[in-house]
């Protein structure tokens, strides 16, 4: 089983990015998928979560308006379309999968600074 997130980088202030959440060795399109981020000194938080089909979507209120949960169930990838970042949006962001259990992947830093 693995989950690799990609496309985390540094972007300025008001900018975008769009991560990635490559998924394999499971039934994705069975999964719930949800990403979460992680700031230094800082608890886990959850951000976003798609049912399995795609066809309900849930933010955090930290991130709604600004963030975009999707999936692509036949590439076996979620991703996260992140607009209007801000440097307290700086962490290191996970992606999840729940059904009965749960994976979770590495991570990939996102720093937002000019």
């Amino acid at each position: 089983v693995q989950l690799v997130e990609s496309g985390g980088g540094l972007v300025q202030p008001g900018g975008s990015l769009k991560l990635s959440c490559a998924a394999s060795g499971f039934t994705f399109s069975s999964y719930t998928m949800r990403w979460h981020r992680q700031a230094p000194g800082r608890e886990r938080e959850l951000l976003a979560a798609i049912s399995s089909d795609g066809g309900i979507t849930n933010y955090a209120d930290s991130v709604k308006g600004r963030f975009t949960i999707s999936r692509d169930n036949a590439k076996n990838t979620a991703y996260l379309q992140m607009s209007s970042l801000k440097p307290e949006d700086t962490a290191v962001y996970y992606c999840n999968a729940v059904r009965l259990r749960q994976y979770w992947g590495q991570g990939t830093q996102v720093t937002v600074s000019s």
